[in-house]
C-alpha cells in the first residue's frame, strides 16, 4: 500500500499522459537545472569562503627567512588538518609535479647521501611540489603514498598585483586570485594536509632546498575555542549517503556530549528563482525537482524523474526535519528526539518505496517520541510546500547557505570553522574537542579521543578497542588518559587462568598416556609370555604374569 501511494503521488506530479516530446523536455530540463546549480554553485565559490580555521604557514630554518604572521598560503579543501596541532618538519622539493604515482621523492632535494652514495629521506617530512598537469588530489595522493606528512603545492603563476614576482620572472601572464585546492571528488582517502604556497615565496624556499640548504617549516591549525560549550553544524541533504551513515554512527557521541555541545542541522536546498526553476509567471519548469511552483529544489536522488525519490521529495523530508528540530532540539542544542527519528527512518523509510510515505513517516515519529500533530501543523504554518508561497523556514536556510558559503555538501561546521576531509566520527569529534576553552573540556575527550571506536567509547565510557596513535605530528605533545579497555588486574588474572587451565590439561594428558601405554604393554605380555615361559610353575593361570604389573624383569 505504501508503494502504490508513493507511485500514485508521484505520478500526480507530473501533468497526465506525457508525449514522448515532453518527457524529452523534462530530460532537458534536468540537465538545465544541473548547469544553473553548477553556476550557482561556482559563483560562491569564487567568493572569499568563511573559513574560520585559522591556518598559518611558517618557516624556522633558516632564520632569515622567518616572517612574523607567517607566508601567504591557501589551504586545500580535502585531507584531515590536526585542528589545535601542527606539523613541523624538514622540507623535501621533489623538483616535479608529483603526478607520477610512482615518483621518487628520492630524487629531490636537498640531496642525503649515504656513505654507499645512494640517495636516502628521514621521515617524517614536508613535500615540496610544482602544480600543474594533473588536479591537486592526485598530487597529495601520491605523496601520501610516499610518505609525506604534508603537502607544500608550489604555485607556477604570478599574481597580478605582485610586481615583484612579475618583474622578478619576466612573467608574461598571471592570475587575478590564487585557485581554490577543492577536491576533485576523489579526495575522500587523503588523510593528510596540503597547502598552496604563492609563487614568489615557493620560489625563494626552492632555491635554498637546490643548494642542499635545509629548511624546516611548520603547518599549524587552530580553531576558536571561546569557551567551555562547542557549536557545531552540519549541512546535508535526506538523500546524502556520507552523512546518513556519519549521522547513525555519531548520535551516541551527541548524547554523550550533551548540552557541552551545541548541535544545529542545516538542509541544503537549492533557489528555485535563482535557478530559472519558477518562471516569471509562476510555472513550475523544473516539474518535480521542486516544491511551491518551483521555488525550493533538490536534485533527483536516482536521475530518474518519472520513478522513484524526486527532488520534491527530497525539499519535503529537508523541511520536516527542520521543522522536528525547531520543536525538539533548538532549545537544548542536543535533540535526542530527533536523532531517534534520523535512526528511526533510516531503519524504516530510506528507500525508494517508503522514503515519502506519510505512514512510514508517522511510524517513524511513534517510535522516536515525536508528536505528528506537532510537526505537521509546523510544516504548514510555515509556508507549506503547495503554493506559490515563500516557505520561511527554506527561506532561512537559503540565506544561511550563503553567508555560510558552503559548496560541498556534506559539510560540517566547528565553532563557524569549516572543517576539511570526509565527515567522519573520528574528524568531527577530534575538531569539537579542541575547540573548548583551555582547561574546560569535557571528560568523554579525555577518555575516547585515542580510541579507535569513538561511537562504542561514547556510549560505554570506555575505550572497547586498542587506542589509535595520535595524528599529530611529532612535534607536538599529546597527553592520554589511561583508557584501555582491560585493566591490569584483569589482564594478570586472565593469563594466570589460561596457564593453569593448559597446565592441568597437560598433567592430564601426561598421566592418560602413561596409563594407556602400560595397558597395552600388558595386554602383550599376557598374550604372548606365558607361551614362551616353559619353566611355569604347573597350574600357574596365563594371566598370572600380567597380573604382576610388569614388576618382574623381562631380561633376567
Amino acid at each position: 500500500q505504501h508503494k502504490n501511494a508513493t507511485q500514485q503521488r508521484k505520478r500526480a506530479t507530473r501533468q497526465p499522459q506525457q508525449s514522448k516530446a515532453k518527457q524529452g523536455q523534462e530530460k532537458s530540463t534536468m540537465g538545465v537545472f544541473r548547469f544553473a546549480v553548477a553556476a550557482l554553485m561556482a559563483a560562491v565559490a569564487s567568493a572569499d569562503t568563511p573559513d574560520g580555521v585559522t591556518s598559518r604557514l611558517m618557516i624556522h630554518i633558516p632564520q632569515s627567512m622567518s616572517k612574523a604572521g607567517g607566508y601567504e598560503h591557501r589551504e586545500a579543501l580535502f585531507g584531515v588538518p590536526p585542528y589545535g596541532g601542527s606539523i613541523s618538519q624538514t622540507v623535501i622539493y621533489a623538483d616535479s609535479n608529483f603526478c607520477d604515482p610512482n615518483s621518487d621523492v628520492t630524487r629531490g632535494f636537498p640531496k642525503h647521501i649515504t656513505q654507499g652514495g645512494d640517495s636516502h629521506i628521514d621521515f617524517p617530512f614536508i613535500l615540496m611540489v610544482d602544480r600543474g598537469d594533473c588536479t591537486f588530489v592526485k598530487k597529495v595522493r601520491n605523496a601520501q603514498k610516499a610518505g609525506a606528512s604534508g603537502v607544500l603545492i608550489a604555485d607556477n603563476t604570478c599574481l597580478c598585483g605582485d610586481k615583484e614576482c612579475m618583474e622578478e620572472t619576466n612573467a608574461e601572464t598571471c592570475e587575478n586570485s590564487e585557485p581554490i585546492m577543492a577536491d576533485d571528488g576523489s579526495g575522500g582517502d587523503i588523510t593528510i594536509p596540503s597547502f598552496l604556497m604563492f609563487k614568489h615565496d615557493a620560489d625563494r624556499v626552492k632555491v635554498q632546498l637546490k643548494d642542499d640548504h635545509p629548511v624546516q617549516m611548520e603547518m599549524v591549525w587552530s580553531l576558536p575555542a571561546p569557551d567551555d560549550r562547542v557549536e557545531y553544524e552540519l549541512w546535508t541533504v535526506p538523500s546524502d549517503k556520507v552523512s546518513r551513515n556519519f549521522l547513525i554512527e555519531f548520535k551516541d557521541v551527541a548524547m554523550a556530549l550533551g548540552e557541552r555541545a551545541e548541535f544545529a542541522p542545516h538542509m541544503y536546498v537549492f533557489d528555485g528563482v535563482r535557478t530559472h526553476c519558477q518562471g516569471k509567471g509562476g510555472e513550475n519548469f523544473c516539474y518535480n525537482l521542486c516544491t511551491n511552483k518551483g521555488r525550493y529544489c533538490a536534485t533527483d536522488p536516482d536521475n530518474d524523474l518519472d520513478r522513484g525519490i524526486s527532488g520534491a521529495d527530497v525539499v519535503t523530508e529537508s523541511l520536516r526535519r527542520l521543522c522536528i528540530w525547531d520543536h525538539y532540539g533548538r532549545d537544548n542544542g542536543v535533540g535526542e528526539q530527533w536523532w531517534n527519528y534520523i535512526f528511526e527512518f533510516d531503519k524504516r523509510c530510506n528507500t525508494e518505496d517508503y522514503f515519502s510515505s506519510k505512514e512510514c513517516v508517522v511510524d517513524c515519529f511513534d517510535h522516536s517520541g515525536i508528536e505528528t500533530e506537532k510537526i505537521d501543523r509546523c510544516m504548514s504554518d510555515s509556508g507549506g510546500l503547495e503554493n506559490d508561497v515563500s516557505n520561511a523556514f527554506l527561506d532561512k536556510e537559503i540565506a544561511r547557505q550563503a553567508e555560510r558559503g558552503v559548496v560541498v555538501l556534506p559539510t560540517a561546521f566547528v565553532n563557524t570553522a569549516a572543517l576539511r576531509g570526509q565527515l567522519s566520527t573520528a574528524n568531527v569529534f577530534s575538531a569539537i574537542c579542541a575547540g573548548y576553552a583551555e582547561g574546560t573540556r569535557p571528560d568523554i575527550c579525555d577518555q575516547c579521543s585515542l580510541c579507535s571506536d569513538i561511537s562504542a567509547c561514547a556510549k560505554t565510557g570506555r575505550c572497547s578497542s586498542s587506542p589509535v596513535p595520535s595524528s599529530k605530528s611529532s612535534s607536538s605533545s599529546t597527553s592520554t588518559s589511561s583508557s584501555d579497555g582491560v585493566s591490569t588486574h584483569s589482564f594478570a588474572f586472565s593469563l594466570l587462568f589460561v596457564i593453569a587451565v593448559f597446565s592441568a590439561a597437560g598433567v592430564w594428558h601426561y598421566n592418560k598416556t602413561r596409563q594407556d601405554m602400560r595397558d597395552q604393554v600388558r595386554g602383550i605380555l599376557s598374550e604372548y609370555m606365558p607361551l614362551d615361559d616353559q619353566d611355569a610353575a604347573p597350574g600357574a593361570s596365563p594371566m598370572d604374569f600380567a597380573r604382576q604389573g610388569g614388576s618382574q624383569s623381562l631380561i633376567s
